[in-house]
């Protein structure tokens, strides 16, 4: 069967990271939401998403199709019944659509005529950019579960100081001496080839996902998600970083998310609480306004691309778009558009020109190509963003 995920209703939701990935490569947990379809499965996924990310995320479509809405994230009840869809059956989650058959030759769908299959179990949805941290405790979890199963974990250096080993997996070419790992709240998964360097005090839940490095003397407390190859230092809690990003130097960053490329000077730091307690409101892309989030802690959603300088300070709920540069000293605006260079004292525009000088040399480091496809996205988010920039 072919699979294919789509990013559903909830897309503009989860701006500013899904102007450049589609849902189903948002990291959650261990791994991306496409990583657990495809683990679940046994297969590899394509999808429908924007039209200017379509070249760099194809749809691969077949005959018999299988349609998944990228925002739920995979169980074993869920995948049996997707697994055994037929022709003209949909599968419902209250009013929201979660997978359907679909034929090539199908030219318009009408659901009415479906045969209707209610999913009533719980399930994690990824419906706002918030979720991506406030769910992912259970997130990590599942993967946990997921990935560990059947395998045997790496053995725990004797140096380490070790709360319930039993919820600790180590995998292959990771190093770690001399930390402190407490894993009574929740697992700690630590990924291939990663370092975790001495003196670092962890309590799980923890996902430290491949080629990771957590710095001297780091203090993370979970549920919290380093993406592939990023570095982190200081104190960081509650917090989701995609791949490829660095909070490498002492700060705190605290019920938030970072995109991939992302980088925060040293001594950076974010509010996660409002001085009076208050409800956070975050910047909401659909409505283009300030709109509430239902809860008490909401730190720093920073899009792809984006850095700061040190000694940065982030106000509570403060959203940065895509390829932001942040310097200076007070508090920038609780919004910063995608492509704004500057600070406090006010911003002007990121000439595209400008930020992929920058793009290539820190993609190079790592030894990843800034493509031209990569280019023609960030094009895109450039003129769709410019609505948002004082010029």
């Amino acid at each position: 069967m072919n699979y294919i995920l789509f990013d559903g209703p909830f897309r503009n939701n989860l701006l500013p990271f899904t102007y450049t990935r589609p849902v189903a490569d948002i990291r959650v947990g261990i791994l991306t939401i496409r990583e657990k379809w495809e683990t679940f499965l046994g297969a590899t996924t394509t999808t429908v998403t924007e039209d200017y990310l379509s070249d760099k995320y194809p749809m691969v479509e077949m005959e018999e199709n299988v349609m998944i809405n990228a925002s739920y994230l995979p169980n074993s009840e869920l995948v049996s019944i997707v697994k055994d869809l037929k022709e003209n059956q949909v599968v419902f989650k209250g009013e929201d659509i979660i997978a359907f058959f679909a034929k090539e030759s199908q030219e318009d769908i009408d659901f009415d005529t479906f045969d209707a299959i209610e999913f009533s179990s719980d399930i994690i949805k990824i419906e706002n950019t918030w979720d991506i941290f406030s769910k992912n405790g259970k997130a990590i979890q599942e993967d946990f579960d997921l990935i560990t199963e059947d395998e045997i974990s790496q053995p725990i250096p004797e140096s380490n100081n070790i709360i319930a080993p039993e919820n600790i997996f180590i995998e292959e070419g990771a190093s770690l001496e001399f930390t402190t790992l407490n894993a009574s709240n929740g697992p700690i998964y630590i990924g291939k080839n990663t370092l975790i360097m001495e003196g670092a005090l962890i309590r799980g839940p923890l996902a430290l996902c491949e080629g990771a490095v957590v710095k001297l003397g780091a203090k993370i407390y979970g549920p919290t998600t380093i993406g592939p190859h990023s570095k982190v230092g200081g104190e960081i809690n509650n917090t989701v970083i995609f791949a490829n990003s660095n909070k490498g130097h002492d700060g705190f960053l605290g019920n938030s998310v970072l995109g991939e490329w992302c980088n925060l000077g040293a001594d950076t730091n974010n509010s996660n609480l409002k001085n009076n307690y208050a409800e956070v409101r975050l910047w909401d892309y659909q409505t283009e306004g300030f709109a509430k989030t239902g809860l008490q802690f909401c730190g720093l959603m920073m899009g792809d691309h984006s850095k700061c300088g040190i000694n940065t300070m982030f106000n509570t709920g403060t959203v940065v778009g895509v390829s932001a540069n942040i310097f200076g000293s007070g508090f920038p605006r609780n919004f910063v558009p995608s492509f704004s260079w500057g600070g406090n004292s006010g911003f002007t525009t990121y000439l595209t020109k400008k930020s992929f000088e920058v793009a290539e040399v820190v993609m190079s480091r790592r030894q990843v190509e800034f493509t031209q496809q990569d280019k023609d996205i960030l094009e895109h988010v450039f003129e769709e963003t410019k609505k948002y920039r004082r010029e």
